[in-house]
C-alpha cells in the first residue's frame, strides 16, 4: 500500500538563505488514494507556486500539480505531517522528519507572506496597467482642472453665502430707519454689498460654465472609453463562455471514450471523477484507474468506491458469486450499449406480437425570430413571483405547465422494467433512474411554459402504444398548482400534486417545485415518494441564458423503508467536475448501502452494485471514509436524441413534440384547445399575446367574483365555499400522512360518454 519511508535528502534551498528564500526544492510524501497511500513527490516552491512532480527529471516537461501560496491555508498535524488547502482541495504532505517539516513550514509560510506582499502591491499600482502613457498624463490634466473648477465652485459659495448675508442684514436695517439723515449712510452700504454679490454671482456662473464646458468636453471621449470597455468585457464573456464549453466538450468526450478489455479483467473509468473532500487533485496518473469517488451521502463528507476486478471475484464465495452476477435483471444487465435509436422502445410486456401505432407528428412550425428588450419587462418585476408577472408569449414556449408535467412520462420504459423486479433494491435504483430522466429535457429549455387557468386540463392517452394514460388539472391558480395522475397497464400508478414557488432575483430565476411524487407497483405493493429538485435559469438579462438543476432528491420506499439519497451538483465554469453531475446511494432499512449510483442528469445513469465495503483513513475533518468495493456498474438509463432540426422547435423532444398536437375527444379545458397557445405554435405571436391577455383578463374577473362571493357569505354568516376540482379531491395518504390532490375518478368514463357538461367554459 505504501512505500516504506526512507531518509531522504533535505530540501534545498537555492541559495545559503534558509528558507527565507521564495524558491525551495525537496522530496515529500503525498497522499494520493487508499490503494497506493503516500507517494514520494518531489515538489519545488518558487515564485509563490508550489509545484510537484513525480522524479526530478519530469520537471523539463511535466507538472503534476500545482498550488497557489497566496491564497493557501497551512494546518501542520502530528508527526510530520502538514495539510495545504487552496481552492476547496487538500493536499495531505508528509516529511521523514520533524526538522525537515520545520524546514518546509516555514519555507511555505515564507512564501505565502512574499506572495501576500506582491499582491497588495500590485493592487495599489496596476489599476492604471492598461493606459498608455499619454492617455495616463492626459487624464491627470483634466483631473486636476476638474479639481480646481470645484476648489472655484466652493470659494464663489462661500463668498455668495457672506455677501448675500450681509445684504439681507443691510436691507432689515434699512427697514428699520426712522429718520432720513440715517437714511443716506445705510442706502451706500446696501449698494456696496449689493455690488459685491452681484460681482461673485457673476463669478460662480462664470466658474459653473466653465466647469460645465470641460465636463462636457470630456465626457463624450469617456463615454466613448467607457463604450468600448463594455464592449471588450461583453466580447470577453463570449470568448470566456465559448472556450468553457469546449473544454467541457472536450473532456467529455475523452472520459468516455470507450473502457479497455483485457481477457476477463474489467477495466472502468466513469465519465467523471470525484475526489473526497480534501483529496481531489489534478494527479490522475496517480490514481488506480478501476477506483471511482463520490460525494457522501450519508454524515461523512465523502465515500470512495472501488471496482472489483476479476481476480477479485475468484476469492469471493460461490454463494456471493451468484449474488454478483444474478443481481440485476436480464434486460438491466445487458443494456450496456443500450441504441437510443428509437423515441420508445418496442413493447416490454414480452409478446413478440407487432403493434400498429397511430403515426404521431414529428414536427412543429419553426420559431420565429422575435426580439424584445427584456430588462423593459423585468426591471419592475425583481422579487416577484414568476407566476405573477405580465409575460409576453416571447418568453415562453407553446406548453402548458400541466404538459411539461406530463413530460415526465418521457422515459416509462424504466417504471415498466422497475415493475418486473423482483428485488426491491433493484427497483429503487429504477425509479431513481427514472427521477433524473425528467430533468433531461429541460437542459436546452429556458423558455417558460403557459401558466394554466384554473380548471385547465390536459390528457395524454398512450394505452395502445405504452400502456399508460395521464391526466392533469389545474387546481389552484394562487399559488399555481397542478394535480397529475397516471395509470399503466403494466403494473405501476404514479399522482403528485406540484406546487410551483418561482422567485426572480436579478440575474437569475430560481423555481421551486413543492409537493411530493407518489408510485406506487401493483404487484409488490411498494410505494416510493420524492420531490423535485430547484431549477435556475441564469443569465436573464446579460448573456445567454442556461439552466441548472441543484439540490438532493431523497426518494423513500414506506413499504420497506429502502432509500435513496441523490445529489445534483450545481454546476460551475471552474469546476473539473463533469457538467450537470447526479450521484447516489441506495440503502436498506438498516443504513446499509447496496447500490452506488452516478450520471448527469442530461445525459444517463448508471448503477454500481456494492460487494464489499470498509472503513478507510480519517478525512481533512477527522471523520472516517468508506470504502466500497462494486461491480463494474450497469447502465440503467440513457436520453433519446433530440429531433432533427430541434434547435428551430423550441428544443423539444419527440415526446414534446406530440403533446399539443390537436386529438378528438378531450375535454373543452384541455390544454391543446388553448387558443393563444395554439397560435403562438403556429408563429402568429400578435395574435397569440393578445388572446393571452384576454384570458388573463377574464381570469381576473373570475377571481374577483370569487372573492366577493366569499366576502358575502362571511357577512351573511355563511360558509365560504372554496374552489373544488372537476377531477380530483382532497384527501390524506395513509402511510406518509400528507394531505394532497389525488384523483377522485370519472374523467375517461365522461370521455368515453363524450359528456362534457360539468365542465367550465375557460377559454
Amino acid at each position: 500500500m505504501t512505500e516504506p519511508v526512507r531518509t531522504l535528502p533535505s530540501p534545498t534551498p537555492s541559495n545559503a538563505q534558509g528558507p527565507v528564500s521564495d524558491t525551495y526544492k525537496g522530496w515529500l510524501f503525498k497522499w494520493t488514494n487508499y490503494l497506493k497511500g503516500y507517494q514520494r513527490r518531489w515538489f519545488v516552491l518558487s515564485n509563490g507556486l508550489l509545484s510537484y512532480y513525480r522524479t526530478q527529471a519530469e520537471m523539463a516537461h511535466t507538472c503534476r500539480g500545482t498550488i497557489t501560496m497566496a491564497t493557501v491555508h497551512i494546518e501542520v498535524g502530528d508527526t510530520c505531517h502538514l495539510v495545504l488547502t487552496s481552492g476547496g482541495r487538500s493536499y495531505h504532505l508528509k516529511a521523514t522528519s520533524e526538522v525537515e517539516c520545520q524546514r518546509w513550514v516555514s519555507a511555505l509560510r515564507q512564501a505565502k507572506a512574499n506572495a501576500n506582499q506582491i499582491m497588495l502591491h500590485s493592487d495599489d499600482s496596476g489599476d492604471e496597467g492598461h493606459l498608455t502613457q499619454s492617455d495616463r498624463a492626459l487624464t491627470q490634466g483634466v483631473l486636476k482642472t476638474l479639481a480646481s473648477k470645484l476648489d472655484d465652485l466652493s470659494t464663489c459659495n462661500e463668498l455668495i453665502g457672506k455677501h448675500g448675508a450681509a445684504l439681507q442684514r443691510s436691507l432689515s436695517e434699512l427697514e428699520d430707519l426712522r429718520t432720513p439723515t440715517d437714511g443716506t449712510d445705510k442706502l451706500k452700504a446696501v449698494n456696496e454689498r449689493a455690488t459685491l454679490f452681484r460681482i461673485t454671482s457673476n463669478a460662480m456662473i462664470n466658474a459653473c460654465r466653465d466647469f460645465l464646458d470641460l465636463a462636457e468636453a470630456h465626457s463624450r471621449r469617456w463615454q466613448r472609453a467607457l463604450q468600448y470597455e463594455r464592449e471588450q468585457r461583453h466580447h470577453l464573456e463570449e470568448t470566456i463562455e465559448q472556450l468553457a464549453k469546449q473544454h467541457n466538450s472536450l473532456e467529455r468526450a475523452w472520459r468516455e471514450s470507450p473502457s479497455t478489455h483485457n481477457g476477463n479483467t474489467h477495466t472502468h473509468t466513469y465519465t467523471h471523477t470525484e475526489v473526497r473532500e480534501g483529496q481531489q487533485e489534478e494527479d490522475t496518473s496517480d490514481e488506480n484507474e478501476d477506483i471511482e469517488f463520490f460525494d457522501a451521502m450519508e454524515d461523512s463528507p465523502a465515500f470512495i468506491t472501488v471496482t472489483a476486478t476479476d481476480s477479485s471475484h475468484h476469492r469471493l464465495s460461490g454463494s456471493s458469486q451468484s449474488i454478483m452476477s444474478g443481481g440485476l435483471p436480464g434486460d438491466w444487465s445487458q443494456e450496456s450499449n443500450v441504441s437510443p435509436s428509437c423515441v420508445h422502445p418496442q413493447d416490454s410486456s414480452g409478446s413478440n406480437h407487432v403493434q400498429i401505432r397511430r403515426a404521431r407528428r414529428s414536427r412543429i412550425p419553426d420559431k420565429p425570430n422575435y426580439s424584445l428588450n427584456l430588462w423593459s419587462i423585468m426591471k419592475n418585476c425583481i422579487g416577484k413571483e414568476l407566476s405573477k408577472i405580465p409575460m409576453p408569449v416571447n418568453f415562453n414556449e407553446p406548453l402548458s405547465m400541466l404538459q411539461r408535467l406530463t413530460e415526465d412520462l418521457e422515459y416509462s420504459e424504466l417504471l415498466d422494467r422497475a415493475a418486473r423486479c423482483d428485488s426491491s433494491l433493484e427497483q429503487m435504483c429504477l425509479v431513481a433512474a427514472f427521477s433524473v430522466s425528467s430533468y433531461s429535457t429541460t437542459v436546452h429549455r429556458t423558455a417558460k411554459p403557459f401558466n394554466p387557468l384554473l380548471g385547465e386540463t390536459y390528457e395524454l392517452d398512450r394505452m395502445e402504444e405504452y400502456g399508460y394514460r395521464s391526466i392533469c388539472e389545474q387546481v389552484s391558480h394562487h399559488p399555481p398548482a397542478a394535480a397529475h395522475h397516471v395509470t399503466s397497464q403494466r403494473g405501476w400508478t404514479l399522482w403528485q400534486e406540484i406546487t410551483i414557488d418561482s422567485k426572480f432575483r436579478g440575474k437569475y430565476i430560481s423555481i421551486m417545485p413543492l409537493g411530493s411524487i407518489h408510485l406506487q407497483f401493483h404487484s409488490s405493493g411498494n410505494h416510493y415518494v420524492w420531490s423535485k429538485v430547484t431549477s435556475t435559469v441564469h443569465n436573464i438579462i446579460v448573456g445567454k441564458l442556461w439552466i441548472d438543476q441543484s439540490g438532493d432528491i431523497e426518494i423513500v420506499n414506506h413499504r420497506t423503508k429502502d432509500t435513496c439519497h441523490l445529489k445534483f451538483s450545481p454546476y460551475s465554469y471552474f469546476s473539473r467536475d463533469v457538467p450537470r453531475k447526479v450521484t447516489g446511494v441506495v440503502t436498506d432499512s438498516d443504513g446499509t448501502a447496496h447500490y452506488i449510483l452516478s450520471g448527469t442528469w442530461d445525459d444517463k445513469m448508471e448503477s454500481a452494485k456494492i460487494v464489499e465495503s470498509s472503513r478507510g483513513c480519517g478525512g481533512s475533518e477527522g471523520k472516517q471514509k468508506t470504502v466500497y468495493q462494486t461491480l463494474p456498474p450497469k447502465l440503467l438509463w440513457k436520453k433519446y436524441p433530440l429531433p432533427e432540426n430541434a434547435e428551430n422547435m423550441h428544443y423539444f423532444s419527440s415526446l414534446a413534440l406530440t403533446l399539443n398536437e390537436p386529438e378528438e375527444g378531450v375535454a373543452p379545458t384541455d390544454s391543446r384547445l388553448r387558443p393563444d397557445q395554439r397560435l403562438m405554435e403556429a408563429g402568429l405571436w400578435d395574435e397569440a399575446n393578445a388572446h393571452k391577455q384576454r384570458l388573463e383578463e377574464r381570469q381576473r374577473l373570475e377571481r374577483r367574483k370569487r372573492e366577493a362571493q366569499a366576502t358575502l357569505a362571511l357577512e351573511e354568516g355563511r360558509e365560504v365555499e372554496s374552489y373544488q376540482p372537476l377531477w380530483f379531491e382532497k384527501r390524506t395518504d395513509a402511510e406518509t400522512g400528507e394531505s394532497s390532490y389525488v384523483y377522485r375518478g370519472g374523467y375517461w368514463e365522461a370521455k368515453e360518454r363524450q359528456d362534457w357538461s360539468q365542465c367550465p367554459s375557460i377559454f
